[in-house]
């Protein structure tokens, strides 16, 4: 399960997707973000699946890669659920049992979320699946340029944003090694209660801390060989400029965005 997480990781590759300026596509992900709450009929949500099935088919990605970045939260969802489903109150009560009460409001928030945090998670590991890590950092800080003027520091906020996706993969490697290090040892991370099973994860998080330090200062020490000094007068192998595939990536967004907000059944 380790290994399933996809955000942070690229997909190589030459589709339309790809090729489309990284500024598009963040500003993309964020208005499909906001579109996600705007939804307020489940009929709606039938324009995103299409939205998103036609990304994965364009950029030429497996859905399997969007199913394994879903399954390491599957237990988030079905608790996010569970809490709306019992904890919201309406005027319909569908079912009573002593104290429990389940209100026909309750389920729907509750598949609103699930719905919501599905989609979020596989529209922003689209984003890292077909946008490479040098692309998502220059979007970034191109977006950022304006705000320069405010004193917002854009270069660094995009490398740190950039940095921390990147080593996700890593991490998780990381972390993978070093539980079957530990299994191999005898440690045991699956049975117990919950209490037992976090008590677990104490010889495995004391070593990936220590690791990540260690990464995070060879880093440090690598960009300082190189004389790095931030975007003050930095120059870059590839200029970033909309082209004629950004108008068409943007107009079929939003006629996907404006068919699955206004629709009216």
């Amino acid at each position: 399960m380790i290994k399933d997480i996809t955000i942070g990781q690229y997909v190589p590759g030459d589709s339309f997707i790809h090729k489309l300026d990284p500024r598009t596509k963040i500003i993309t992900a964020l208005l499909f973000i906001i579109q996600l709450f705007l939804i307020k009929n489940f009929f709606g949500y039938i324009f995103v699946v299409g939205f998103l099935a036609t990304v994965v088919y364009v950029a030429k990605l497996s859905p399997k890669y969007l199913y394994n970045g879903l399954k390491p939260v599957f237990m988030l969802i079905i608790i996010t659920a569970l809490l709306n489903i019992f904890m919201i109150e309406g005027d319909k009560l569908i079912f009573q049992w002593k104290f429990i009460k389940i209100y026909e409001e309750g389920v729907r928030t509750a598949l609103f979320m699930i719905l919501r945090l599905i989609f979020l998670i596989a529209g922003s590991s689209l984003l890292t699946l077909t946008t490479s890590p040098i692309e998502l950092t220059d979007g970034i800080e191109k977006l950022l340029n304006p705000f320069k003027k405010i004193g917002v520091p854009a270069h660094e906020l995009a490398m740190m944003m950039t940095i921390a996706l990147r080593f996700i993969p890593t991490l998780m490697d990381e972390t993978d090694k070093i539980m079957k290090a530990q299994m191999a040892r005898g440690a045991d991370f699956e049975s117990g209660n919950l209490i037992k099973k976090a008590k677990s994860l104490i010889p495995l998080l004391v070593p990936l801390f220590i690791s990540s330090f260690r990464r995070a200062e060879e880093l440090a020490m690598a960009m300082e060989a190189r004389c790095y000094r931030g975007g003050s007068g930095r120059t870059r192998m590839k200029q970033l400029s909309m082209e004629s595939r950004d108008a068409v990536g943007f107009g079929a967004y939003f006629i996907f965005a404006a068919a699955s907000i206004f629709i009216k059944i």
